[in-house]
């Protein structure tokens, strides 16, 4: 007797989930700093984003979807005047939180108060193991304020926070150093891939690993795998050997997708573009009519044929690698990824001129096109509660004094 085997997660995942795994909420687009590969080009606030009582709504939706997290983000999401209280509201509601910080607000108390809860995870983010790498991406400074958030919360007890790195080339040969630093903190090392999305559209090709470099970080994965958390960024490096940990599959409107602060949802939280919007929380309908109904949604739950890839070898692994990084370097979505270790995408990328232009820019209007240190600058003085809806200043609303 013979029974029929049970379908790969894989392929149940391919045709999506009545609600997202993870869901990405962007809070505000308001941030203090100005990283040079910034996905949603965060600076200033958007004066229509979404009020309390509207993001109150839309957890109170994803409760009753049974999302089980949502990843809150910005900009920097601490900034938000209200912002612990919609944390708290989640966790009230059962929906886990994972909030993605430079660490401006983690103050010693803030950090007491995270580590005694039980629904919040934190990522703190560090792009260098050193001042010097870190801070000419993140601007000058911005190691310290993330160093000192992770003292803060090993010093409160918060075990396995993590320590978000996106890969570059300058930083690939810090790999070691990273794993150190999170053993240092009690934390855990989460590897992100460079996207050239947002802002990071015009620093992609100064900054994006070496092909050396992406079989050196794989060959690292391949020992350290089982410590370190990769979201599913790199299984477009399947082809050099056995596939990493993950789910290997573009999750963009199956499993993932993103809301912006304005509400506006999009298929995947690394291609905020007019091209992968689904529609808007408040016009449209909410967020779980979105999800089930949205027609980009639906074309993006079709079993893929794997176009130009369908040949390689190696497609049941990378599956033609990450849908953001194609269309921003304007390479066809069913064709090779264009950091395909094989060298499939080269010749694309050599020929993909002009490339799709990020939709939006909230970038604070000094803020330098090149990589090179911005300083960090935490402004003093009385709150400004309620935030008038035309202010735009991206610490509109923030006293860096207060404690949660």
């Amino acid at each position: 007797m013979t029974t029929a085997s049970a379908p790969r997660l894989v392929d149940v995942f391919e045709r999506g989930l009545d609600a997202p795994i993870c869901l990405t909420w962007e809070l505000t687009y308001a941030c203090n700093l100005s990283c040079v590969h910034c996905l949603s080009s965060s600076g200033r606030r958007n004066p229509r984003e979404l009020t309390t009582r509207q993001c109150r709504a839309v957890i109170d939706e994803l409760a009753r979807m049974q999302v089980f997290y949502v990843n809150i983000g910005g900009g920097e999401p601490t900034v938000r005047p209200d912002f612990w209280e919609l944390v708290d509201h989640a966790t009230a509601s059962r929906v886990g939180v994972k909030f993605s910080t430079n660490g401006v607000r983690i103050t010693p108390a803030a950090a007491r108060r995270l580590a005694a809860s039980d629904y919040v995870d934190v990522q703190v983010s560090l792009d260098g193991a050193t001042a010097a790498v870190n801070d000419a991406v993140r601007g000058a400074g911005s190691f310290e304020l993330a160093t000192r958030a992770m003292q803060n919360l090993r010093t409160a007890g918060f075990e396995n926070f993590k320590i978000s790195v996106v890969m570059t080339r300058h930083n690939i040969p810090q790999l070691d150093a990273f794993a150190a630093l999170a053993d240092r903190y009690h934390a855990q090392l989460r590897l992100t891939r460079l996207r050239p999305a947002g802002r990071g559209a015009a620093v992609w090709h100064e900054l994006r690993p070496l092909p050396g470099q992406q079989r050196d970080l794989y060959d690292w994965l391949v020992r350290h795998g089982e410590k370190v958390l990769t979201g599913d960024s790199f299984f477009h490096l399947a082809a050099y050997g056995e596939p990493l940990p993950g789910l290997g599959l573009c999750g963009a409107g199956r499993v993932v997708c993103l809301i912006d602060p304005v509400g506006d949802v999009y298929a995947c939280p690394f291609a905020i573009h007019d091209s992968f919007r689904a529609g808007n929380v408040l016009t449209d309908g909410g967020f779980g009519t979105l999800w089930r109904t949205s027609e980009l949604f639906s074309s993006l739950r079709v079993p893929q044929t794997g176009g130009a890839c369908s040949s390689c070898p190696h497609h049941d692994t990378c599956r033609g690698g990450c849908m953001a990084a194609k269309f921003f370097t304007g390479l066809p979505l069913d064709g090779p990824d264009p950091e395909c270790v094989r060298g499939l995408g080269e010749a694309g990328l050599r020929e993909s001129d002009p490339r799709p232009v990020p939709s939006q820019d909230h970038s604070h209007r000094t803020a330098p096109p090149r990589p090179r240190p911005v300083p960090v600058r935490i402004l003093s003085g009385p709150p400004t509660t309620p935030v008038s809806a035309c202010q735009q200043h991206p610490l509109a609303g923030f006293d860096p004094g207060r404690t949660p």
